[in-house]
């Protein structure tokens, strides 16, 4: 299946000039998600990850069904003012303005091994906090990995050490 296919792409969203690759056409499609889902299973299954992080919101439709095929736990990346407990926050700049994201401060122990799971990588600014964030704690950030990245966009620059993997990719659109 050419997953790329299952997602939809729309002009001038959120604003003129951007086209925003809508996977919420991949989830509503079972075999794409399924399909998503166990290849993402079958990249990381014998790789000794502890946790997996995913990023809010998308990033928590891919990451919990992967942990919970891993037998992991799962550590959400919240935008600031959702998670009930002592955070530690990151602000950074994403294509249309700034927003800042946090961390459980107990969510991760040194040492951990830890997946980053988002839907999708393009300036990189939500994965670049993410890192930061891990970083403070001391995980150890195995991989960063997408369903889809906007190479173009030059999003793994904000990632620069640290290894990515996407499931499809945009590029030059």
């Amino acid at each position: 299946m050419d997953l790329k296919e299952t997602i939809r792409s729309i002009p001038n969203w959120p604003i003129e000039g951007v086209i925003f690759r809508d996977i919420t056409t991949l989830m509503q499609n079972p075999d794409a998600y399924r399909e998503s889902c166990d290849l993402l299973y079958k990249r990381y299954k014998d790789s000794g990850i502890d946790k997996i992080v995913g990023i809010d919101a998308r990033g928590f439709v891919f990451g919990a069904v992967l942990a919970y095929k891993l037998g992991v736990g799962f550590v959400p990346v919240r935008k600031k003012g959702k998670l009930p407990w002592k955070t530690i926050q990151q602000t950074y700049c994403l294509e249309y303005g700034e927003d800042t994201v946090e961390i459980h401060e107990d969510a991760i122990k040194r040492g951990e091994q830890v997946l980053i799971v988002d839907d999708l990588i393009a300036t990189g600014g939500t994965i670049g906090a993410a890192v930061k964030l891990l970083e403070k704690l001391g995980a150890r950030i195995m991989e960063c990995a997408f369903v889809v990245e906007l190479p173009d966009l030059k999003g793994r620059e904000q990632i620069r050490g640290y290894d990515a993997f996407a499931l499809t990719e945009f590029e030059g659109e």
